[in-house]
């Protein structure tokens, strides 16, 4: 079962794995975005390490939907509203349970996703974040392991994809060839869960 420490442990290992990250994700996001995917990602997830570490939520769902808060208010461009939407919604449907099971979490992270699809109107192949996250939601119920193997190689299969959404698209052809830097940060979180958890 998955408790509220396990989801703060979550955050945080996605908050240090983005500070790692951070340069890659901006020089990904230099050439067919506004180069600042890292550094705001950054910020967010720190100020998202800083706000849980202070008021400790007593329930997985209210991890969740207070960092998904948190990411909204502090990250700038279209990140931020993206991110904290998967959060947000993650949390909600998790309800006011102690703890969750891997299933119900998965049903809930894919409820999550569902959210992010309709805000940023992305469908799968868009060169987007979704093409990292839903694959990893469809192996989750698997193991995390899949998930994170799932996540991967969906960021890596967007580098000959031409975008259809986002900043990316304005570039046409020319965003070919470019792994796309959310789909890459996607990744990122879901390889951090894996590591919560052990696998």
């Amino acid at each position: 079962m998955l408790d509220a420490d396990f989801f703060r442990r979550w955050m945080t290992a996605t908050a240090v794995s983005v500070e790692h990250e951070a340069e890659r994700l901006t020089a990904l996001d230099s050439p067919i975005g506004d180069a600042d995917h890292g550094s705001n990602l950054q910020r967010g997830f720190r100020a998202v390490a800083t706000v849980l570490e202070k008021d400790e939520p007593g329930t997985p769902g209210a991890v969740l939907t207070l960092a998904g808060r948190q990411l909204i208010s502090t990250v700038g461009g279209a990140s931020g509203p993206l991110y904290g939407t998967l959060l947000r919604r993650t949390g909600k449907a998790l309800g006011d349970a102690a703890e969750v099971d891997e299933q119900e979490f998965a049903q809930a992270l894919r409820t999550g996703v569902d959210a992010v699809m309709q805000l940023g109107g992305a469908a799968p192949g868009d060169k987007t974040m979704i093409d990292a996250l839903l694959p990893a939601v469809d192996a989750l119920g698997q193991s995390f392991a899949a998930a994170r193997s799932a996540a991967e190689e969906g960021a890596q299969a967007t580098t000959p994809l031409q975008a259809r959404k986002g900043r990316a698209s304005y570039l046409g052809e020319r965003s070919i060839g470019h792994q796309d830097p959310g789909a890459t940060s996607s990744a990122l979180l879901i390889a951090a869960l894996a590591e919560t958890a052990g696998e």
